[in-house]
């Protein structure tokens, strides 16, 4: 009897490819390793801290250099090597860079951030939610089974909760935390119940197996299989702010500290928009005539709903400025959208998803560029107004015309080249997919949203009203304006590079 339990034991046991998994792993370490410092760290020097989270990140991304030369897999089936929970593909590293390197320059604003608060914030905590958040956003893109899925979606999650309301005693704070948390609690909730339906049908959480398994469902279970195909979309909907899940993002971002509203608008969106594409392309297939077109509606109204809000704020109104930066973030959501409802009419969907991560890494530099650039005036203008940058020209010439770029860069419109070469891309995904109507709404939106990107640059050129108030560049603030200036520029000097980068052929 011991000699066959031997066997059958050993079959369980996995090899685990510890390169493979080392980025996230590495950031969850770094993770807890500032949380047990914080506890013997004297108040003065905590502020090596953030200096040990900004190392850790970059260690993290750098990590992902030797996995460069094939793709890996580990935490596979037994018996079925083909099948597994952890993929390091090509799909995976685009992503984990994007993710790793937004989470750094976070970082990196954090550290400026932390020191202006004065104590405020409590640093050991940040840090650990911070870095935690990022080891579960640079899990997601390498999860290949449903569960997996679920729970680094959740462990990106959950210490964002906290990181938006982390300012003790501030009540716009707590409010937006609880905001955000109520709304994706309840979209997750309806994800698990869309999974446990799939699973219902197909007896499996692996994604390749769904795939196989849900097209060939009794005709009693296809109701419960469409049902949990649609479920299971929601919670990533949720997470990349499309419309009508997207009511929490401006209250949230102003209720965070503004390096979080920086995360959450690029790493935050990489995550949503990370998991549709696995369980869309990957897992539900065969299921495209459900999804492509709800995804496709998703994208025109979640563009349209997007530059309408942020089109109809005043530039006097208190955080009118991070508030548009919000509003935008949604509009930017619905084009990313595009090209992954494209996916549901291609006959290589997996091509042309390709056209969302070019476009994801050119929104998450000039992005983070833009708010690294409100960091810099919220530094001296609190209230962060879109008023409160006329004339920065004057007092930072270098800031303003970062700014300026980053924002042509958003409108799509030169010497943004990188910015137009990622709206051409997903344009002409949705038209090669024969979404004209879809292309029509795209090319509508672009217009509204050229009036507000051109309304604020020109404000930063105009003379200012009063004394211009001088805004001092700390060295990580500098770095960040630096570091996304820089890609920015590199690759609208060379924006083929970017698709290249991304892969025109994934997974």
């Amino acid at each position: 009897m011991s000699s066959l339990a031997q066997p059958a034991a050993a079959n369980l046991v996995q090899s685990v490819d510890w390169l493979a998994i080392a980025p996230p792993t590495l950031a969850a370490l770094v993770a807890l390793a500032v949380l047990v410092a914080d506890l013997f760290l004297a108040e003065r020097r905590k502020a090596l801290l953030g200096w040990v989270a900004v190392a850790g990140l970059a260690a993290s991304a750098l990590l992902l250099l030797p996995l460069l030369d094939g793709d890996r897999a580990t935490f596979c089936l037994a018996g079925d090597a083909d099948v597994c929970s952890y993929s390091a593909d090509r799909f995976t590293l685009v992503v984990q860079f994007l993710v790793l390197g937004g989470a750094l320059l976070t970082a990196l604003l954090s550290v400026t951030a932390l020191k202006d608060a004065d104590r405020r914030l409590p640093e050991g905590e940040y840090w650990f939610l911070l870095l935690s958040s990022a080891a579960g956003a640079a899990l997601l893109p390498a999860a290949r089974d449903l569960a997996t899925l679920i729970v680094a979606l959740e462990v990106a999650s959950l210490p964002a909760f906290a990181l938006v309301g982390i300012r003790h005693g501030d009540r716009k704070s707590s409010e937006a935390a609880l905001k955000f948390f109520l709304s994706s609690v309840t979209a997750t909730a309806v994800s698990l119940m869309g999974v446990s339906f799939v699973y219902a049908c197909t007896g499996t959480l692996y994604l390749t197996q769904v795939a196989d398994r849900i097209q060939h469902v009794d005709g009693q279970f296809h109701t419960l299989a469409q049902t949990g195909v649609v479920l299971t979309l929601v919670g990533f909907a949720f997470k990349t702010a499309a419309v009508p899940f997207h009511f929490w993002v401006p209250d949230t971002y102003v209720g965070a500290p503004l390096p979080i509203a920086a995360y959450l608008s690029v790493v935050g969106k990489a995550v949503g928009f990370t998991g549709l594409i696995l369980v869309t392309v990957v897992a539900f297939p065969s299921y495209a005539d459900v999804w492509g077109p709800a995804l496709a509606v998703l994208a025109a109204l979640t563009m349209t709903v997007g530059n309408v809000g942020a089109l109809r704020q005043r530039a006097t109104r208190a955080y009118s400025a991070v508030r548009l930066l919000a509003w935008s973030s949604v509009g930017q959501a619905g084009y990313l959208l595009v090209p992954i409802a494209a996916a549901g009419y291609s006959d290589d969907p997996r091509r042309t998803i390709g056209s969302t991560l070019a476009y994801a890494l050119m929104y998450a530099a000039v992005n983070l560029g833009a708010f690294a650039v409100a960091a810099l005036v919220g530094r001296t203008r609190s209230a962060n107004r879109l008023a409160d940058y006329r004339g920065l020209s004057a007092t930072n010439p270098l800031a303003a015309l970062l700014m300026a770029f980053f924002l042509l860069c958003l409108a799509g419109l030169p010497p943004g080249v990188i910015g137009l070469f990622a709206k051409v891309t997903v344009f002409s995904a949705a038209v090669d997919a024969g979404l004209g109507w879809l292309a029509v709404v795209m090319a509508v939106n672009v217009v509204i949203a050229l009036y507000y990107y051109l309304q604020w640059t020109a404000l930063l050129f105009r003379a200012p009203e009063g004394d211009p108030v001088r805004h001092r560049l700390p060295a990580p603030l500098t770095a960040a304006v630096t570091l996304t200036g820089a890609l920015g520029i590199a690759l609208s000097g060379a924006p083929q590079l970017v698709l290249r980068f991304a892969g025109t052929t994934l997974f």
